[in-house]
């Protein structure tokens, strides 16, 4: 452990933990303190600071991006794919951080730490929480890690929330910026998904309003939530190519008020219904799917063309041809209210979700803008 008079950074197995004591204060107006921040790093940094690329994970992501690089573990990240030795994000050239955001669930303060107050799970009574709030408080981690700049901010879905707010946020501090399936704005589509998700988890008795780490999660609230949003992050033409009207079995002639899934396409919502309740908290999926709502990267600065004209990095938008949840054309206006930037599109039936699968299009489009003057 190496410490000083407000800071200390913990090393273990995998996940790295960063503390810093001094409070943090909110957009709301709201300090807390101390905030953990869970993290992984791959590849060095070089002396000067400069040749650093953070990744932005999504809603329901964590910091585990890449690979674990040791002979007993070697667990996929979420972005194997890119990132790593010779791929497009290069272990080898880059220093890649990639962190819990604030309000998560995967070691950074969040509803479900115990407030050190209390010795209870924050649950609501933790502040609320913005896309900015989540920005600022990996600014203070990099600030810690000596990072003197980035050489690549990029991230997908919520990730691309926060990788244009550190565009704007920080314009002389990041030289590439790459926003995937994102926004300037949430969207009515993308509110009103959220709300509904949200009132699965509310209408479920054990929520409890929040209250409900002694007695358990609530597993029914939340693995609808996720059965509502997995519908959103694909495409009609990737449902129909992996399940048809393929069944289980048989219906036996009780039709529609047979409990069991009928359909290969039921079976697949509920199995991932329930391995998010064995992996996230109902609390912190709330607080984080507000962020997302609030977001609106022109919010309290002025009309949208000049805040996206006052980027400064060189910029690749990129859109999803089969996205539902945030549409090619949303990649598309931020390319054309951002000085200089670029559009890529990523072909594929998969919706949303491909910038999760389809690798070999991200390496191919990262290497090309990257390696462009």
């Amino acid at each position: 452990m190496i410490e000083t008079l407000s800071k200390k950074i913990v090393n273990t197995q995998k996940v790295r933990l960063y503390t810093e004591a001094e409070p943090f204060q909110f957009e709301s107006g709201a300090r807390l303190g101390p905030i953990d921040v869970a993290f992984e790093t791959y590849g060095e940094l070089n002396k000067d600071g400069t040749n650093c690329v953070l990744i932005c994970h999504a809603l329901t992501g964590n910091a585990h991006a890449g690979f674990y690089n040791s002979e007993n573990d070697k667990a996929s990240g979420w972005w194997d794919g890119i990132v790593g030795p010779g791929k497009a994000i290069d272990t080898d050239k880059y220093f890649v951080v990639c962190s819990n955001i604030l309000a998560g669930c995967y070691g950074t303060t969040g509803p479900s730490t115990m407030n050190p107050a209390t010795m209870r799970e924050y649950g609501t009574s933790f502040p609320l929480t913005t896309v900015r709030d989540m920005v600022r408080v990996q600014k203070r981690l990099l600030d810690w890690l000596g990072v003197e700049r980035l050489e690549l901010v990029i991230g997908g879905s919520m990730g691309g929330m926060q990788v244009i707010e550190w565009a704007v946020m920080y314009p002389d501090f990041v030289a590439n910026v790459v926003p995937i399936a994102t926004g300037a704005s949430h969207t009515a589509w993308g509110i009103g998904l959220n709300e509904v998700a949200r009132q699965a988890i509310f209408t479920d008795p054990a929520y409890m309003n929040g209250n409900y780490y002694a007695s358990g999660q609530p597993a029914r609230g939340l693995a609808l939530a996720r059965m509502i949003a997995m519908i959103s992050y694909r495409s009609p033409e990737s449902f129909s190519l992996r399940f048809q009207r393929g069944r289980m079995w048989d219906d036996d002639g009780k039709g529609a008020f047979d409990t069991k899934n009928i359909f290969q396409v039921e079976s697949y919502l509920h199995y991932q219904g329930v391995k998010l309740v064995e992996r996230f908290d109902a609390n912190t999926y709330i607080y984080i799917t507000r962020a997302m709502d609030m977001h609106d990267v022109a919010r309290g600065r002025g009309k949208i063309e000049d805040v996206l004209g006052s980027v400064k990095g060189r910029t690749m938008c990129v859109g999803i041809t089969s996205d539902v949840l945030y549409p090619a054309v949303e990649q598309r206006g931020l390319a054309e209210l951002i000085p200089g930037a670029r559009y890529e599109e990523i072909q594929s039936i998969h919706g949303h979700d491909a910038f999760l699968i389809e690798f070999e299009q991200m390496n191919r489009l990262l290497v090309e803008f990257l390696g462009a003057d």
